[in-house]
């Protein structure tokens, strides 16, 4: 019964040898794909993690780097999509690929192709999602890198407008400064031997320094308005 079974029922014919050959070339080139977006997207997400968490200009360097590694990647991805779709693209080209029966002499209608259209198709999906998933990682990077850069801008506005009130608080000392230097020279006056010409001139220097301070950080706040 075994046997008449074996007869009545045929194995399947094994695919040509040139669907193997290009399985395996298509196995190889997603492969090699799949790992280095594995490798390389592992390192990005944690670099994106860390930065998430603090601001490290030597981590900003290395997002940098990955971003144009990550850039050459989605291109070179893209290029292997491309190409997977023009050979789908092209019936003749498709229907030139049954080499086996182009030996044996059988002709292959144009577009009698679907084996190896199938085949081509299950590793453009591969591909098409190794893309897509490099395009989502990248737009990441580059919401990332706009973040930083906005936090790093904020900073030195920051620090610009501390310095702004530095300048202020100077300008403002010296002109007390300069006041108390007048009566301070060695020169002969009127006042020399007056009983309140001190604390006259400390109170007139002090009142400068204060209103000249609140002038200069109330035109600063009007400028700031301005540019907001």
């Amino acid at each position: 019964r075994l046997r008449s079974n074996a007869r009545a029922s045929p194995p399947e014919p094994a695919q040509p040898f040139e669907f193997r050959a290009l399985e395996a070339v298509l196995i190889s080139v997603v492969g090699a794909l799949q790992t280095d977006e594995e490798v390389l997207v592992g390192l990005v997400q944690g670099l994106l993690a860390y930065l998430e968490e603090s601001v490290d200009r030597a981590k900003l360097r290395e997002l940098l780097q990955y971003s144009k590694r990550l850039s050459r990647f989605e291109q070179r991805a893209l290029n292997i999509r491309d190409a997977i779709e023009e050979v789908l693209e092209q019936d003749e080209d498709l229907a030139a690929m049954y080499l086996t029966q182009k030996l044996h002499g059988r002709a292959r209608a144009r577009d009698d192709h679907d084996d190896v259209e199938l085949l081509l198709e299950t590793y453009l999906k591969q591909v098409e999602e190794i893309v897509n998933h490099v395009e989502s990682v990248s737009s990441h990077v580059r919401t990332t890198e706009d973040v930083v850069n906005i936090i790093l801008d904020s900073q030195r506005n920051s620090l610009l407008l501390l310095e702004i009130r530095l300048t202020i608080l100077t300008v403002a000392l010296s002109s007390g400064t300069f006041l108390s230097g007048l009566f301070g020279m060695n020169l002969v006056n009127s006042l020399e031997a007056h009983p309140h010409a001190f604390a006259v001139v400390s109170t007139i220097a002090f009142f400068s320094i204060m209103a000249l301070t609140v002038a200069g950080l109330r035109s600063m706040r009007k400028v700031l308005r301005r540019i907001n």
